[in-house]
């Protein structure tokens, strides 16, 4: 009898808002997130999701902020370790980008796919790997948690009012319970907070 590997999870990241807004009505105006995004909660949250994960799903938009900033933090004179930890991660392994206007990758070990989300996720989660980490897409992940295809939700929480902008949560998603696996609390209260969907 042979020995059947763990499947693959799917495991979405996003930070929000306390008032639950994960941009503001101009998503560019990123300023919001970054005294928070720094703060060793953040950083320890991100790193915990990281180190299981073998691929990661991105939206274009993402993909072009992420694989266009994260390359420079690798070798960037005082950069902290977990932040160039995860920019070697992120070149090092598969991505995947959903896309329907870019025909070719331009950045190495990428794919894009054309296809609906919950689609692609099911090839993956077909395929042998780890994790198979969404990160701070939010397209990605309404359309996941819209389809029931999240095992794992990953928040940071910051506390600040946003006022307006797009919402995680849409009226309309599945029922269904969730357990709290891990929660950190920390500078300038913020807050890490992981579960795991309840099947």
């Amino acid at each position: 009898m042979t020995e059947q590997t763990a499947a693959r999870r799917v495991v979405t990241n996003i930070a929000l808002s306390l008032d639950g807004h994960y941009a503001k009505p101009d998503p560019m105006d990123m300023g919001w997130v970054m005294p928070y995004a720094v703060t060793d909660v953040a950083r320890d949250h991100l790193t915990s999701l990281w180190e299981p994960a073998t691929t990661a799903l991105l939206g274009r938009v993402n993909a072009e902020g992420f694989l266009g900033f994260w390359p420079t933090v690798i070798g960037m004179e005082g950069a902290d370790p977990r932040d160039e930890g995860f920019a070697k991660w992120l070149v090092d392994n598969e991505k995947v980008v959903l896309s329907s206007t870019l025909d070719k990758a331009p950045w190495e070990r990428t794919t894009i796919v054309d296809k609906p989300t919950a689609e692609v996720v099911e090839d993956l989660k077909a395929a042998e790997g780890g994790d198979i980490l969404v990160l701070a897409s939010a397209s990605v992940i309404k359309a996941l948690l819209a389809e029931d295809k999240v095992d794992r939700l990953a928040l940071t929480v910051f506390p600040v009012f946003l006022g307006a902008g797009p919402r995680l949560f849409d009226d309309g998603l599945p029922e269904g319970g969730w357990t709290l696996v891990s929660q950190t609390a920390g500078e300038h209260g913020t807050l890490s907070l992981v579960y795991d969907r309840v099947r």
